[in-house]
C-alpha cells in the first residue's frame, strides 16, 4: 500500500528531479540523459573479493547518478525505477554481448534470468519497498521489448541477519556476508533453462555480488547447475553478458581471488549487472 501511495503522490504533486534537484519534474531531461546515454562497461573494485563474477557497471557512483540511487532506494522516489530499470537493462547487455538489432539466437540460447541480491528484512521494512527486484522488473521488461527473452527469478534470501554495511571496510563487509546468503527452497528449478544475471544497484567492494555469486555455486549437484548456463542476475524477468579488459593496478586482487572469465567453478558462465559502480573501478 505505501510503495502504491507513493506512486500516486509522485504523478500528483509537483517535485524537483532526484538527481540534480531542479523543479519541476522528479527526473529532468539532464540527468536522465545521463542515464540514457551511459556507456556500460566492466567494473573491478580493487581489492577484488574471491568469486566475484564478472560485473558490468552503467555510470560512475557519482554526483547526479548517486542522488538518484539513494532517492529511489531511500526516498522512495519510486517515479524513478523506469529510468534506473532501464540503465541497469544496457549494463545486462553489455555483459551479455546483447546488441540491438542481434537476434536471441546471435547473442545467447535461452532467457535470460535475472536474480536480484536480496536486502535485509529489515531495510524492506523501513523503506516501505525492494529497490532492486524494482528494477530488475523493469530491466527484464526492456530486454524484452529489445528482443531479449528475460524474466525475474527473486530466488535468493538471507538467512541469518547481517548488520548494515555502511561504515565497513572491505574486509569487514566481507566477513559480514561470508555466508548470509541461500538459495530459497524450490527456488533452483526457477534457474533452470537460461543465462542467470546478478543484479544490484550498486557495486562498491563487491562483498555482496561475491556472497551471492557463492550462494548460487552453493546449489552444486542440482539439475539446475548441471543443465543450465549461470550469469549474475535479478529476480524471475531479466538478462545479459559481459566485457573484459585489463587495468592498470590488478595486482591488488585478493590473494586467490579466481579469475571469473567465461566459465566459473561449476563449469557455468557467471555474470552480474549494476547501475553504478565507484569512478575508479571502470576499466
Amino acid at each position: 500500500m505505501r510503495g502504491w501511495m507513493r506512486d500516486l503522490s509522485d504523478l500528483a504533486l509537483p517535485t524537483e528531479c532526484g538527481g540534480c534537484g531542479s523543479p519541476p519534474a522528479v527526473l529532468c531531461a539532464r540527468c536522465r540523459a545521463l542515464l540514457e546515454r551511459a556507456e556500460p562497461r566492466r567494473v573491478r573494485p580493487v581489492p577484488e573479493p574471491a568469486g566475484l563474477p564478472v560485473v558490468h557497471a552503467a555510470a560512475p557512483y557519482a554526483r547526479e547518478v548517486r542522488a538518484l540511487l539513494l532517492a529511489h532506494k531511500e526516498r522512495g522516489a519510486l517515479a524513478l525505477t523506469g529510468a534506473l530499470g532501464a540503465a541497469l537493462a544496457g549494463a545486462v547487455r553489455a555483459g551479455l554481448g546483447t546488441e540491438p538489432g542481434r537476434s536471441t539466437a546471435e547473442s545467447r540460447a535461452g532467457p535470460v534470468i535475472l536474480v536480484p541480491v536480496p536486502s535485509a528484512r529489515w531495510a524492506v521494512r523501513r523503506r516501505g519497498h525492494d529497490p532492486v527486484r524494482r528494477m530488475a522488473l523493469v530491466a527484464a521488461g526492456r530486454l524484452r521489448r529489445a528482443g531479449v527473452p528475460a524474466h525475474v527469478a527473486a530466488v535468493l534470501r538471507q538467512r541469518r541477519p547481517v548488520a548494515d554495511q555502511a561504515g565497513l571496510d572491505a574486509r569487514r563487509r566481507r566477513e559480514n556476508l561470508a555466508g548470509a546468503l541461500e538459495v530459497r527452497a524450490g527456488g533452483a528449478h526457477l534457474l533452470a533453462g537460461g543465462g542467470v544475471v546478478l543484479v544490484d544497484d550498486l557495486i562498491t567492494t563487491g562483498a555482496s555480488l561475491a556472497e551471492a555469486a557463492r550462494a548460487l555455486r552453493a546449489t552444486a549437484g542440482t539439475r539446475w547447475e548441471r543443465d543450465m548456463p549461470v550469469y549474475p542476475g535479478a529476480t524471475r524477468e531479466g538478462r545479459e553478458e559481459r566485457r573484459t579488459g585489463p587495468r592498470s593496478q590488478r595486482g591488488k586482487s585478493v590473494p586467490g581471488a579466481p579469475e571469473m572469465g567465461p566459465t566459473d567453478i561449476i563449469g557455468r558462465v557467471v555474470r552480474a549487472a549494476v547501475i553504478a559502480a565507484p569512478s575508479d573501478s571502470f576499466e
